[in-house]
C-alpha cells in the first residue's frame, strides 16, 4: 500500500491528471505549474498578509514568486 500524497502533491497530480486530456505537454506543463504556484504561494495568503514576513520571506517577494511562475504558465499555454 502506497502512503497517501500530501495536499500540495495532490493538487499538482490532480492538475496534471485533469490536463493530461489535451495532448499538448503545454497545457499539462502549464496547469501543473499554476497548481504549484496556488499550493506554494496562495494569493489568498498574499491578500491576508500585506507587509508581513512568512518563513523569512517577505510578502513582495512572495508576490514575485507567484507572478513569475504564473508568467512562465501563461507562456506555455501561448505556445500551444
Amino acid at each position: 500500500m502506497t502512503t497517501p500524497l500530501s495536499p500540495a502533491a495532490q493538487a499538482l497530480l490532480d492538475a496534471a491528471i485533469n490536463a493530461a486530456e489535451s495532448p499538448d505537454a503545454e497545457a499539462i506543463a502549464a496547469a501543473t505549474l499554476r497548481a504549484a504556484a496556488d499550493q506554494v504561494v496562495p494569493e489568498q495568503a498574499l491578500e491576508d498578509m500585506p507587509g508581513r514576513f512568512v518563513n523569512g520571506c517577505c510578502h513582495s517577494q512572495r508576490q514575485n514568486t507567484r507572478a513569475e511562475l504564473l508568467a512562465i504558465a501563461a507562456e506555455l499555454e501561448a505556445h500551444q
